[in-house]
């Protein structure tokens, strides 16, 4: 998956990557195998999370941003399926309540990274502080740079505290986004999820897709990198998403640790 992941300090051309790639897994074949392959993700993930909670040693971050309708619910759904959920906490920002935002833009967000041994979940994060407020022009451009700085210099004292900082960009269409919208509308199951807050924000497509760069481009770190995933094609994005936590959870080669206090199973006599 390595194609996805943005660079440190590269640019960012959203233009230039086809939401609707999907790799050499085409057609229905190649959808047959991608579905196979995340089913065998998810059963690796179940047991890698099973060896985080019981070593407590490491947390992992997972940042989910997309454009509105871009599937950062149907990500959760179907990646973390089958997940212990004691382990799991999924935590979603929306506009900052007056007390939040008397504080510094990250103090909200700070105190819902996961602990040791728990997986957390942003769906949406604290980037919305360098996206939406940049595109309705409440935070100027030398603002976010500033911010921009802060991310990372957060961001790394995650790292450093031993939790891996995983960021997935859900990148869809305006097309795909707008028959999303219309399916919601003709499936009164889904009437819920229609918010008729998104249309004017739809109509600022560019303007997101340029702060979206941006930021992208400007935090892409080593220690956190971005991963901009082709999410036209739900399976390819949970086949992507999930082996990318696999596969980052696999290189801390997490071990069970022993019995307390140094017991062997032979040493203890249950009465």
């Amino acid at each position: 998956m390595k194609k996805y992941r943005v660079e440190p300090g590269a640019s960012v051309n959203l233009k230039d990557l086809d939401p609707a790639d999907t790799g050499k897994l085409v057609g229905e074949v190649g959808r047959a195998k991608a579905e196979v392959e995340t089913t065998k993700a998810r059963a690796k993930l179940v047991r890698l999370q099973e060896l985080l909670y019981a070593t407590r040693s490491h947390g992992l971050l997972i940042v989910l941003q997309a454009m509105d309708a871009g599937g950062k619910d149907g990500t959760i759904k179907h990646v973390m399926e089958g997940l212990n959920p004691q382990g799991v906490d999924v935590t979603g920002f929306k506009a900052p309540t007056p007390q939040e935002s008397s504080h510094d833009f990250l103090w909200r967000v700070h105190q819902e990274t996961p602990a040791r041994g728990m997986i957390g979940i942003f769906n949406r994060s604290h980037y919305e502080d360098v996206l939406i407020t940049r595109v309705h022009g409440q935070v100027s451009d030398k603002a976010a740079e500033k911010r921009f700085r802060n991310i990372n210099d957060f961001e790394r004292l995650l790292t450093d505290d031993s939790t891996v900082v995983l960021k997935f960009f859900l990148h869809i269409s305006k097309d795909e986004q707008r028959q999303r919208m219309e399916a919601r509308l003709q499936d009164p199951e889904k009437y819920w999820k229609f918010n008729p807050g998104d249309l004017p924000e739809r109509e600022r497509w560019s303007d997101y897709m340029e702060v979206y760069e941006e930021a992208i481009a400007a935090t892409s770190t080593k220690h956190a990198p971005w991963t901009i995933v082709p999410a036209n094609e739900k399976w390819y994005r949970n086949y992507v998403v999930a082996s990318c936590i696999v596969d980052a959870l696999e290189r801390l080669d997490l071990q069970f640790p022993p019995m307390p206090d140094n017991l062997k199973p032979s040493d203890v006599i249950i009465p």
